[in-house]
């Protein structure tokens, strides 16, 4: 099972990552987090991040891509599961376009995709809407 989402953000792309990838915030700004806690640093391959939702168990992710400013890609493994998540930063004009996808594979991944399916799409969705929230509130500010 896969979900994508896009959402264009008018705000210059260093801020849009900048708040993006300060992934210890993401609670303060979407309702689709209770908490999130790096716990090897810095986002960076092979740093790992504890990630409680509600709803859903506390998972550990493990980021196996990163492209400073562009795009990071971390997973989750559990027996018979493994979800894939891949945020991308892109430049759009005046403003920035912004893809998370998040993929479920394995025998209890397809299950548990399925079983999940509405609420991980509405999570995606309050991310990107409250990452377009805080990204403007910030350009607002800086108007100010």
């Amino acid at each position: 099972m896969v979900v994508k989402d896009g959402i264009e953000i008018a705000a210059p792309p260093d801020l849009v990552w900048d708040v993006f990838a300060d992934v210890e915030k993401w609670p303060e700004w979407t309702a689709s987090m209770t908490s999130v806690e790096l716990l090897d640093g810095p986002l960076r391959v092979g740093a790992r991040a504890k990630i409680r939702q509600p709803k859903l168990p506390t998972v550990v992710w493990a980021v196996t891509e990163l492209t400073p400013g562009r795009s990071w890609t971390w997973v989750a493994k559990s027996p018979g599961a493994r979800t894939v998540a891949t945020h991308r930063v892109t430049a759009n004009g005046s403003g920035t376009r912004v893809e998370q996808s998040i993929e479920q594979t394995g025998v209890i991944g397809q299950v548990v995709g399925r079983l999940y399916r509405r609420l991980t799409r509405k999570y995606v969705a309050l991310q990107a809407a409250g990452l377009k929230c805080e990204c403007e509130a910030r350009v607002s500010a800086e108007r100010t």
